[in-house]
């Protein structure tokens, strides 16, 4: 039996405090964050949410780090905070930063591979990433044996210097979509 929920990666986001929201008046459950392509609601743990009720006001500039997790069966991306800062005036620190590393997705290319969906996986790769308009953003990288035969077909998504291996193309989208949303 597997999880509703697979934990996909660590985040760190970086906006406006737009305010609490909860279903009931005094449950803060989530905090309502501004970013550059929106606003993100992130999940507060109980330990959080007093300590942020009296401290945080609308508008000021947080840092949030935590955890995201893939709902499997709806395709949606949970964010869970696990620590929230403010931020201090940091203009001058982000010139001194390099460059993220671009993107990159290696698929194999050998007949395994293919034959056990791989030509699926990456028409249906190219055309998720296509309709997100990603495609122009990432590399994708046809190589051989990546020594996974027996969990084919094989991708793996290269962020930077992490590696995610067996994760369908909407998860895959939903990675880059972070990662280039942090980069920027």
């Amino acid at each position: 039996m597997s999880d509703k929920f697979l934990t996909l990666s660590e985040f760190n986001l970086e906006g406006g405090f737009l305010g609490f929201v909860g279903k009931k008046p005094r449950k803060m459950k989530y905090l309502s964050l501004a970013i550059s392509s929106g606003s993100v609601l992130v999940r507060l743990p109980k330990k959080l949410r007093v300590a942020l009720s009296s401290s945080l006001e609308i508008g000021e500039q947080i840092n949030i780090y935590g955890i995201s997790k893939l709902n499997r069966h709806k395709g949606t991306i949970k964010l869970k905070a696990r620590q929230v800062t403010k931020i201090a005036d940091r203009s001058h620190l982000d010139q001194d930063l390099p460059p993220q590393p671009p993107a990159k997705i290696m698929v194999c290319q050998k007949a395994g591979c293919m034959k056990r969906g791989g030509k699926g996986l990456l028409s249906e790769l190219e055309q998720t990433l296509c309709d997100r308009g990603l495609l122009d953003k990432v590399t994708i990288e046809h190589t051989s044996c990546q020594k996974r035969c027996s969990s084919a077909p094989n991708c793996i998504l290269m962020l930077g210097k992490k590696k995610y291996k067996k994760n369908c193309p909407q998860a895959i989208a939903s990675l880059l979509e972070q990662y280039l949303t942090t980069e920027e």
